[in-house]
């Protein structure tokens, strides 16, 4: 991290126990961050289950995700959220109208159908990502968080460029961008981060290897 407000990303595939995966990949972002010692560094969770660790890192704000043979971490010294989704076949359109705002829908239904699936998870995981900096995930209005939808899709990938967080409407303070993950604009996993207080940090994303 460059700054109080950077946010760093670690992301990558994982043949099997994500879960386990996402932590280990947690304490040693961590150990490295902090220049720390790893067995120094502890992951617990507050009631609500979000994680935070102890330790010589306590000070730094973390989130963790992971879905089918995916898992990511986010790092940031502001509340930070982050959400990986592995692109998988599901009635798009029909999710969003039951469960999104109807803006969203709206903009999904114009898409072409092709283009449906991984447009949902463009928006779930800036959704989820919001609702984790803030603390309590997709509860509290969280599916309904208002997003700016891109004039074009796909939009265009930050591959090219440093990552940097996008101030989001509604006045909450947060500020959210989808990352690249290398496999075509959105391929097989969809990643997202975000963070409170901080529009324009910038992410310092990396892959990690299995």
């Amino acid at each position: 991290m460059t700054g109080p407000d950077a946010v760093t990303v670690l992301w990558g595939p994982v043949a099997s126990g994500e879960r386990r995966a996402a932590h280990t990949t947690l304490l040693r972002a961590a150990a490295e961050l902090t220049g720390s010692p790893l067995h120094r560094i502890g992951l617990a969770h507050e009631p609500g289950g979000r994680p935070r660790l102890t330790g010589p890192a306590a000070r730094l704000h973390v989130s963790v995700s992971h879905s089918p043979g995916a898992r990511a971490v986010a790092l940031s010294g502001t509340p930070v959220g982050v959400d990986i989704e592995t692109v998988r076949p599901l009635p798009a359109l029909a999710l969003a109208r039951r469960w999104l705002a109807p803006a969203d829908a709206e903009w999904l239904g114009r898409l072409p159908a092709a283009d449906r699936v991984p447009a949902f998870y463009w928006l779930w995981t800036q959704k989820e990502a919001v609702g984790k900096a803030h603390g309590h995930g997709l509860a509290h209005g969280g599916l309904t968080q208002p997003l700016p939808h891109p004039p074009h899709w796909p939009p265009p990938s930050a591959a090219d460029r440093t990552p940097a967080l996008s101030a989001l409407p509604g006045g909450t303070g947060a500020a959210c961008t989808v990352l690249p993950t290398g496999a075509g604009p959105y391929g097989s996993h969809v990643l997202a981060v975000a963070g409170l207080g901080a529009p324009g940090a910038p992410v310092d994303l990396r892959h990690c290897d299995a």
